[in-house]
């Protein structure tokens, strides 16, 4: 059993990636879907799916590689707020992340987006992680 699932996710993604896996598999909860279809958004993955076997559900997520070297399109995935500290951030001062070539994932009142979207409909929210 996992406490927080969104760092395992992150680690399972950041750990597939040094190893060049095409396919990573993650525990299913709603939250963790959720940052994978923002990832799918951002195209940031190739696509996910959910798989149901009897009690336990896990996503699949298809990496996105570059190029002849096959450079992995998220270089960096950082947990920001976590359970024993909790980040916040109103809409005007939402971090940018590399100066605007990352995003940020954003948990907010209208459910998860990226910073630039929080901030196009001036919604604060959890800041989740970095993504570069």
């Amino acid at each position: 059993m996992v406490n927080d699932t969104i760092a395992d996710m992150l680690t399972r993604i950041r750990n597939a990636n040094l190893a060049k896996h095409q396919i990573v598999q993650i525990p299913l909860t709603k939250v963790t879907k959720s940052i994978a279809q923002v990832l799918l958004r951002e195209e940031l993955i190739n696509s996910f799916e959910e798989l149901r076997n009897g009690t336990q559900s896990s996503l699949l997520l298809s990496l996105k590689y570059t190029g002849k070297t096959r450079t992995p399109s998220i270089q960096k995935i950082q947990r920001i707020s976590k359970p024993g500290l909790r980040i916040y951030s109103g809409a005007k001062k939402m971090p940018r992340v590399l100066g605007g070539f990352g995003t940020a994932i954003i948990s907010t009142s209208n459910g998860l987006m990226t910073d630039t979207e929080a901030r196009q409909k001036n919604v604060g929210g959890e800041i989740l992680c970095y993504i570069t």
